[in-house]
């Protein structure tokens, strides 16, 4: 089983809906004990090109999740539920 985080945020500094992001992101994983990353856009040129416009963010298992707010139900719903 792998100890990396599940969830990845993608962010940029001074971005408020990042902070909000980051907000609701605090509270999914103080329900299921994940632990989170962050990725900052200025620090990598493909994150740039790919996520710039949308920030911030969610990544679910490598996977796109969400932009711009945080459905936080249907994150929980999606970390809690069985994967087949």
């Amino acid at each position: 089983m792998s100890t990396d985080p599940r969830l990845t945020l993608i962010t940029r500094p001074g971005c408020h809906l990042c902070d909000e992001a980051r907000d609701a992101l605090g509270r999914v994983v103080a329900v299921t004990g994940d632990q989170w990353v962050e990725w900052d856009v200025t620090d990598d040129l493909e994150l740039e090109r790919e996520y710039g416009d949308r920030l911030p963010v969610v990544l679910l298992d490598g996977r796109e999740h969400g932009y711009w707010r945080v459905e936080e139900d249907r994150l929980l719903r999606d970390l809690t539920t069985p994967q087949l």
